[in-house]
């Protein structure tokens, strides 16, 4: 099994607008930080203990918490009870332009998570057949972004399908169970579809992926700096050792998010861990898919989206 990258190096791509950091006389209380399935590096640096080694001398409690969905992470993030979180892009670029306090501050991977998948006997062969058909979602995630921008690509709106609010999870269940005709799949729960019930990918994109970050409210960047600095070192950390570990790193990922190691497997050959630093590219990705969000009402103007992802991507915190 091949994982892209380079375990040595880090490869600047850019830097934005210096943020005027205020250090913040006290230490948190303590430091909240997300984990899922669909960042595997979030799963290896919280297996190994670096986080809590990073900042066992400063006496400061790390807390993990578990993010089902990019929407999940988003909105822990907002209401406050995380600090970091994971999430897609595009999906942090429709809270930051709706008035979440984010930045990202880290890039995960840069992964091809998401298709549009339909059931093992289907018979739909095209993403146009779908017209009036019923398909699965998340919504606030890089999948509905995904389903989105594959509609308008073939000339239709999300008011030509009977879109199915569900989470990744319950979304697998309804095309197994015949219960809707497509489902916008995310891995893990993509790849143990395709490879247990023998769904097929109707549709990919990789360009449609919009890269695995990881966020901080602003206010806290504000306040901890230097915490922030040190969070993204222990991530990493952990990208650099799934890189040259990648059969423990699948062992993990099949052991955290209860799949089967051939799951796991596939899982990482889509995802790139090459470049951790948030920039140049990431931000061309992102402004790929303000149109389609304008258009959907899920991002106030394209003045309002652009403005979102210059403000929300900084490379400040991997110089």
């Amino acid at each position: 099994m091949k994982i892209h990258g380079k375990v040595l190096g880090l490869v600047v791509t850019g830097v934005f607008s210096i943020m005027p950091f205020s250090a913040s006389a006290e230490n948190p209380k303590e430091i909240r930080v997300d984990y899922t399935s669909y960042s595997p590096t979030s799963l290896v640096v919280r297996k190994m203990g670096w986080m809590e080694e990073e900042f066992k001398k400063d006496n400061i409690p790390v807390k993990w918490v578990y993010s089902p969905s990019s929407s999940n992470a988003l909105d822990f993030l907002k209401k406050g009870s995380l600090d970091f979180g994971s999430a897609a892009g595009l999906s942090g670029v429709m809270a930051r332009s709706n008035g979440a306090p984010l930045k990202a501050v880290y890039v995960f991977s840069k992964p091809e998570w998401v298709a549009m998948m339909v059931g093992k006997n289907s018979t739909i062969t095209n993403v146009k057949e779908l017209k009036g058909k019923k398909i699965a979602a998340t919504p606030g995630t890089d999948a509905y972004s995904f389903m989105l921008r594959t509609l308008h690509l073939n000339g239709m709106s999300k008011a030509d399908v009977n879109v199915v609010p569900l989470a990744h999870v319950l979304g697998r269940k309804a095309l197994e169970n015949n219960e809707v005709d497509a489902w916008i799949a995310l891995d893990p729960h993509q790849a143990a579809s395709e490879l247990e019930a023998g769904s097929k990918a109707l549709y990919r994109n990789p360009d449609f992926s919009s890269f695995g970050l990881l966020y901080a409210n602003e206010s806290f960047i504000s306040s901890h700096p230097d915490i922030v600095k040190r969070v993204v070192k222990a991530y990493e950390k952990a990208r650099t050792w799934a890189i040259a570990n990648p059969e423990e790193t699948a062992k993990l990922l099949a052991e955290e998010a209860k799949i089967s190691l051939p799951v796991a497997k596939a899982q990482l050959k889509r995802n790139d861990f090459s470049n951790p630093t948030p920039g140049p590219a990431h931000v061309k990705v992102l402004k790929a898919g303000i149109s389609v969000l304008v258009q959907e009402k899920l991002v106030p103007s394209e003045d309002a989206g652009n403005k979102a992802i210059d403000e929300l991507i900084t490379s400040d915190f991997m110089k």
